[in-house]
């Protein structure tokens, strides 16, 4: 089965990103309290629809911009499994799933299934399952281009790093490295990336592919690289209400497949085109999925 890999990206609104992005108007999301009302057992049957929640202000993972169709890493993943499971594109009902309530939109049934840089952590699994991992990042650092001394966080002592107010990324940095590290505090990354473009801060710190995400936006491409030593392991798993079982598996059984196939591989590249990134090997090249309970 052939799986689409869309090479454009449209991120002209990145300069308005902050903390919280705003759903098109007429997309039932999370907020409107609309159940999911679908049917996971495939898309054979005909006609029926899957509810898949995935971010909506992050480029290069996921992104949607008004009433268009979503873009991005995740969404190209997501698509890949479901197709595997045999859903059609147009059977999947995107909806946004801010980081705050994806266990919510789980639990609830207003999400069934989520792909939104969901790291699995043993917390979280008390409340919902994980498929996957499909992806696993590390905590990078984003210079500019021309940058030849900062190689990784040890190089920051003394120098400028930007990041969200209260990510736990930036305190990650300080805690392992020291104080002399200045932190300046933005509400988005896309704040830190024009203060990375005007030099206002040496460097950008969160995990390394929404680094790249955000680096390969049209108004940033080619100015800025990962430095790629990454420092810490998120592994990104597909979100699924409690006790999934048989559903879960499935997904995994669709995971591995894309992952032995190369397919993972080009979307990711497909989706960072036109920023030096390269996914860590060593965290990437043996991933082992979740066990379905």
């Amino acid at each position: 089965m052939s799986h689409p890999i869309r090479k454009a990206l449209a991120f002209a609104a990145i300069a308005g990103l902050g903390l919280t992005a705003c759903s098109p108007s007429d997309v039932e999301d999370s907020d409107n309290g609309t159940d999911a009302g679908t049917d996971t057992n495939g898309g054979e049957s005909g006609g029926d629809t899957i509810t898949v929640g995935i971010k909506y202000d992050q480029p290069g993972l996921g992104f949607r911009e008004g009433n268009e169709a979503p873009e991005g890493f995740d969404v190209d993943v997501a698509i890949a499994v479901l197709g595997e499971l045999g859903y059609a594109e147009e059977d999947i009902e995107w909806i946004e799933a801010p980081t705050p309530q994806r266990e919510d939109l789980l639990e609830s049934g207003q999400a069934d299934m989520i792909f939104a840089t969901y790291s699995i952590t043993d917390e979280r699994k008390e409340r919902v399952d994980f498929a996957g991992p499909y992806f696993v990042a590390g905590q990078d650092i984003l210079v500019r281009e021309d940058e030849t001394e900062i190689e990784g966080p040890e190089d920051l002592d003394g120098r400028n790093l930007c990041s969200v107010t209260g990510s736990t990324p930036a305190e990650n940095v300080r805690e392992m490295y020291g104080e002399g590290i200045n932190l300046v505090e933005q509400s988005g990354y896309a704040e830190c990336l024009t203060y990375l473009e005007s030099g206002q801060v040496d460097a950008v710190t969160t995990d390394d592919i929404i680094l790249a995400g955000l680096a390969a936006a049209d108004q940033f491409a080619g100015q800025f690289r990962v430095v790629g030593n990454p420092f810490s392991e998120e592994r990104y798993g597909i979100g699924l209400p409690p006790e999934s079982g048989e559903f879960c598996e499935e997904i995994n059984e669709a995971v591995q497949s894309l992952l032995d196939d190369g397919t993972i591989d080009e979307l990711l590249a497909a989706n960072t085109e036109g920023v030096e990134y390269t996914a860590s090997e060593e965290l990437n090249s043996n991933i082992e999925l979740e066990t379905c309970s």
